[in-house]
């Protein structure tokens, strides 16, 4: 089934072209179905980048979904438009009176910032009380899973020594999980982040289980045991070019980075990246939304 989008919003034609089926307003108003309400709110600084990978991995779910786009009003975007913001997406103060059946909430690189200096927190505190009482399942992702512990659940992150960037092999810790069905005994997983979280302070969590994890990136998929949380610390939204380009802007800034492990073919950055993460990607949103949000959430909102 397809997502439904605003006409004119500018992943609408990039997945178009990607045969991923885009249903605009228009035709869906036709349509005699409830779809999924999907709430994302885009911390990422390339806003538009950001709505084609989630947009991207929504749209291949068997379940029609209706997405809106919030950010926060306490953070000018200085990497997207006005015109951009104005157009497709609204504030906590726009939706706060609604109730939704998913949010996702996004990743942002400031990793190396205490939660409580980050300019938009009180605002995103804020989100985060609200989805407790007006969202069926949360899906966070890299920063926003560890800032979502943090809020939730007290788990303060470690700044590490060195960055970590590229594709890590991940295991499974309990493949009877729901969210992790169909998922192979051993899966890659992009991550890109200066900051991590310890396995032993979520272990001291009752409410909280550690569903996957890394040998080298460490805890990846936590989840509260009510389903209402699910935290993930990678990236498993980016798509084939987006650590490459993070390591350009990264060398160009002149900041050295380190090369991205197991990204590059024989460790060439002058060799075309390979997408080896795609179908793990599809599984996980495929999984949250039909156990986690459409199996859970009532018909009437």
């Amino acid at each position: 089934m397809p997502i439904k989008v605003p006409d004119l919003l500018p992943a609408k034609s990039k997945l178009q072209e990607e045969n991923i089926f885009v249903m605009d307003e228009s035709r869906a108003f036709t349509q005699d179905i409830r779809p999924l309400k999907i709430l994302i709110l885009n911390l990422m600084p390339l806003k538009q980048q950001t709505e084609t990978h989630l947009l991207r991995l929504l749209g291949n779910s068997p379940l029609q979904i209706d997405v809106g786009l919030l950010h926060t009003n306490t953070h000018t975007s200085k990497n997207t438009s006005p015109e951009h913001l104005k157009q497709f997406y609204k504030s906590i103060d726009d939706v706060k009176a609604n109730k939704y059946d998913g949010l996702i909430i996004t990743g942002a690189p400031i990793e190396k910032l205490q939660y409580e200096d980050v300019t938009y927190w009180e605002e995103l505190s804020q989100i985060m009380e609200w989805s407790k009482t007006n969202v069926t399942s949360t899906l966070h992702i890299c920063w926003g899973a560890m800032a979502g512990l943090y809020y939730h659940f007290g788990i303060d992150k470690y700044i590490m020594d060195e960055k970590l960037s590229g594709i890590y092999t991940h295991t499974l810790n309990d493949p009877r999980e729901k969210i992790l069905s169909g998922f192979d005994e051993e899966y890659l997983v992009p991550h890109s982040r200066n900051a991590d979280i310890r396995k032993s302070d979520i272990e001291k969590i009752p409410q909280l289980k550690i569903l996957s994890e890394s040998e080298k990136a460490g805890v990846y998929m936590v989840a509260s045991t009510d389903g209402k949380q699910i935290f993930v610390t990678g990236h498993p939204e980016y798509d084939a070019f987006t650590i490459q380009k993070e390591y350009d802007r990264d060398s160009a800034a002149g900041l050295n980075p380190i090369l991205p492990e197991n990204y590059y073919p024989n460790d060439d950055p002058t060799q075309t990246p390979k997408l080896k993460w795609r179908t793990h990607s599809n599984m996980l949103i495929s999984n949250w939304l039909n156990y986690y949000v459409y199996q859970e959430t009532p018909y009437q909102l």
